[in-house]
């Protein structure tokens, strides 16, 4: 047994590495930068996590979600790994001010591309010896990514302000030309690519045509009488989430059932999160927020009751199943006219065109002796009604062309009938890219062949056989399927009714006077 395997197995409780993950991290010990993909569910944590017993320094980890950092950090510290911190909003100003200002004696930092912006967060940072710095998610990066964060694209900058450490840039889901532009982004410090197939075996593949909404709760219903399994039922409407979560408990009483989304406070989220790692609830219903991070094992269905946007969105969430290796199903409902939801999303992600040159006008007008005007985000996110993502593409922009001098001032000379034409471009040519990327999908629920072969043939040229049964179109049906009930409860009726009080925190009556 060498040095690696001899960690993994007293650190880690693992007998063998998955595929990819050893060939990894030796480069990673040689100090080569790292691009890798691999599959939802297959340790990619594991590949800066086991490293860092060989590594002196610090490991800083850029993750885009605070459900994900929270997850990771209980399981480092469960590992007996106490030197580890999140650097997020669920930090008091004190623990904040602690966290700063004993930064070295953390082994591990995770925190959002968002916050590392922050430039005393920064200033902090330049103190430590960075030994690996490793960006999740890292399809973020691409301009053509389909989790669409603005702040990653400076990443590049802090790699060269922490003098290049190691770099470790990970995804589950990357095509040609997102690798492509991953690796320009980062050309300076040249990553070397570990590009793994990442199709799961173990997950059939079901799409269910029904006619309309009705019919798809009808399906779920008549599912969950059969098949009481961990289940994770995807939505695009906060609203829908809340109100199918409500039918599924009023008609499944010995089954935890609870939803999940943005709109609830990061507390309850974290909970909620928690008691379904900890196999306290059955069924979540959710939007996209959720999943990213969550290492649960015995998830046996992966529901889609709403059209994700893209193919790459759906791949990371049936991902989320069968991470134990066991038979584990993905069923997509889908009834005619699913398609304007995921439009909509599209059409929404970034400002409209109209507000965006009516916004630079206006600045326009207000110009100063010297062109500089000061800016206030929150009015301005308020007056234009810009959500935060909207806001931050605007700021992104504004800093690449140098029209932002300061954090809340505007050099009003710089803009122009060609600057405004410009981010119009920039903004019609990412919401083209991602119309065609939904009509891939769309395409690929009325496929004729394997599901399989057509979902990944983007990502790799072949695809494993089926470890159980492959998809609809080569004979899976429901009926094929007979999953052990993996669900084990852990509390009594006293905490299970506490539980659904913080759960479905509303009235029966609210929801159907709505």
């Amino acid at each position: 047994m060498d040095r690696l395997e001899k960690v993994l197995a007293e650190k880690f409780g693992y007998d063998f590495f998955r595929p990819g993950q050893k060939e990894i991290i030796t480069d990673i010990l040689q100090k080569k930068h790292v691009f890798a993909t691999l599959p939802t569910g297959s340790g990619k944590s594991l590949c800066y996590q086991l490293p860092a017993f060989f590594l002196e320094g610090t490991i800083l980890v850029v993750t885009p979600l605070l459900s994900l950092m929270e997850d990771q950090v209980k399981q480092l510290k469960k590992m007996g790994i106490k030197q580890v911190v999140a650097i997020n909003g669920f930090n008091t100003a004190s623990e904040r001010s602690f966290i700063l200002n004993h930064i070295q004696r953390y082994k591990f930092i995770y925190l959002s591309p968002e916050m590392l912006q922050n430039k005393m967060i920064q200033q902090k940072l330049k103190q430590l010896l960075i030994a690996l710095f490793v960006i999740d998610e890292a399809h973020c990066i691409s301009q053509w990514g389909h989790e669409f964060r603005p702040d990653y694209l400076k990443l590049n900058e802090i790699v060269e302000q922490l003098s290049r450490p190691t770099t470790l840039a990970l995804t589950a889901t990357a095509t040609p030309d997102v690798q492509a532009d991953i690796i320009n982004h980062f050309q300076a410090i040249q990553l070397t690519k570990h590009i793994y197939p990442i199709d799961r075996d173990n997950i059939a593949l079901m799409v269910q045509g029904v006619d309309n909404k009705s019919e798809k709760d009808q399906f779920l219903l008549k599912l969950f009488n059969q098949y009481p399994v961990p289940t994770i039922i995807y939505f695009s409407s906060k609203k829908e989430s809340e109100r199918l979560a409500l039918r599924l408990s009023q008609s499944f009483t010995e089954l935890n059932i609870a939803y999940y989304h943005s709109d609830l406070e990061a507390s309850e989220r974290l909970l909620i999160q928690e008691q379904f790692m900890e196999n306290q609830i059955d069924i979540i219903c959710a939007t996209s927020a959720f999943g990213m991070g969550v290492n649960k094992e015995n998830i046996r269905l992966v529901i889609h009751y709403h059209l994700p946007t893209q193919l790459e969105s759906y791949i990371q969430e049936i991902g989320r199943a069968g991470r134990d290796q066991q038979f584990s199903v993905s069923i997509t409902l889908i009834a005619p006219g699913d398609q304007f939801v995921p439009r909509q999303l599209i059409a929404n992600e970034l400002p409209p065109t109209d507000l965006i040159e009516n916004f630079l006008l206006r600045m326009k007008q207000k110009k100063t002796n010297n062109g500089i005007i000061q800016i206030d985000q929150s009015i301005i996110m308020e007056e234009w009604q810009l959500n935060e993502i909207q806001w931050r593409f605007l700021k992104n922009f504004f800093e690449e062309t140098g029209m932002m001098v300061e954090e809340n001032q505007i050099d009003t000379d710089k803009i122009n009938q060609q600057m405004i034409q410009t981010i119009i471009d920039k903004v019609e040519s990412r919401n083209q890219y991602k119309l065609r990327k939904l009509n891939d999908l769309i395409k690929w629920l009325n496929v004729d062949g394997c599901r399989r072969e057509q979902l990944y043939q983007d990502f790799q040229s072949t695809v494993k056989p089926a470890k159980y049964h492959c998809c609809d179109q080569c004979g899976f049906r429901l009926k094929n399927w007979s999953p052990k009930d993996c669900t084990e409860r852990q509390a009594d009726q006293t905490w299970q009714e506490q539980l659904k009080s913080i759960l479905l925190p509303f009235k029966v009556g609210d929801m159907n006077n709505e």
